[in-house]
């Protein structure tokens, strides 16, 4: 191969790529621009104040209620009880797999816990339906086995791959003098893992902990099977024993059966729209936190 002939794949190599990057912000930016231009129409009768801070949501009564905060407050709900499942679990896998388990084990489970991201969200949905939501209504002595918290439980198992591969990426890249000093100082194993390697770690969890919120309210088809889909405003604590409505899940019931180009339409890529900036932004927080540890670790 002459030195021509490699230079010009070289130079199309590289045009394939920057082409790949200027589609992929190409992409995105059209998805906005869609979701924007069929948002904007709900905006001509109704405030940003009266959508987010509406405490109903009756798009087919007379005169229609497109108050989005029961559904802001079923997402949030959901998401954070996910969260509060998720990240200790993951943590404790990461930090396991990373500093704890033999090295024949360590690829053997790593790959196993990610293996769960495999598994389609329809059968965590029909896992919970059928079984673990009618045991838990039994044990808890609920009225119905859809609530809050059955979706958090679920959605937490979801996030727990994307967790788990980050936060062991980052304990990974913690160096290995940082490790040695520790135990030359006297401090224990255990001490070293809890007071040195995970704080050392921190921005990498940090991430893993914004990704896994990513991924556990962007969440549709669990959430539509097992939350009960009630489109009331979740009290206190006792909120999470009581069906609720997300965003997602309010798309996908809603979507199918609604008119074209109807106020109730409008509504609901509205709903898609801030769902879209909420994902983008902690995507976007994420990835900065990542950068900024990979910068740390570098030095």
């Amino acid at each position: 191969m002459t030195r021509r002939t490699m230079r010009v794949r070289e130079w199309l190599i590289e045009r394939i790529i920057h082409l790949a990057g200027i589609l992929a912000i190409a992409f995105v930016v059209l998805i906005f621009a869609f979701l924007l231009r069929d948002a904007l129409p709900v905006f001509r009768q109704n405030s940003v104040g009266d959508l987010l801070a509406g405490r109903y949501w009756r798009p087919t009564s007379t005169p229609a209620s497109f108050g989005m905060l029961p559904l802001l407050l079923g997402s949030v709900y959901v998401t954070l009880g996910a969260l509060i499942i998720s990240l200790p679990l993951g943590l404790a896998c990461a930090v396991f797999i990373s500093e704890v388990a033999p090295t024949r084990v360590r690829e053997p489970l790593k790959s196993l816990v990610e293996l769960l991201a495999a598994i389609p969200s329809v059968v965590y949905g029909f896992l919970g339906l059928l079984m673990v939501g009618p045991w838990l209504a039994n044990v808890l002595h609920l009225p119905i086995g859809q609530f809050a918290a059955l979706g958090s439980l679920l959605l937490a198992f979801m996030a727990i791959p994307t967790i788990v591969s980050v936060s062991e990426d980052a304990i990974r890249a913690v160096p290995q003098a940082l490790r040695h000093n520790s135990l030359a100082l006297g401090a224990t194993r255990w001490q070293t893992i809890v007071k040195v390697v995970v704080p050392a770690a921190r921005s990498g969890i940090i991430a893993a902990s914004l990704l896994g919120l990513g991924r556990a309210i962007g969440e549709t088809m669990t959430v539509l099977m097992v939350t009960g889909n009630a489109a009331v405003i979740p009290q206190a604590f006792a909120g999470f024993l009581r069906p609720v409505r997300t965003m997602t899940a309010t798309i996908a019931a809603e979507m199918g059966e609604t008119a074209y180009q109807t106020p109730h339409y409008h509504a609901l890529f509205t709903v898609g729209l801030i769902l879209f900036l909420i994902t983008f932004a902690t995507n976007s927080i994420a990835d900065v936190v990542v950068r900024r540890a990979g910068g740390v670790n570098a030095q």
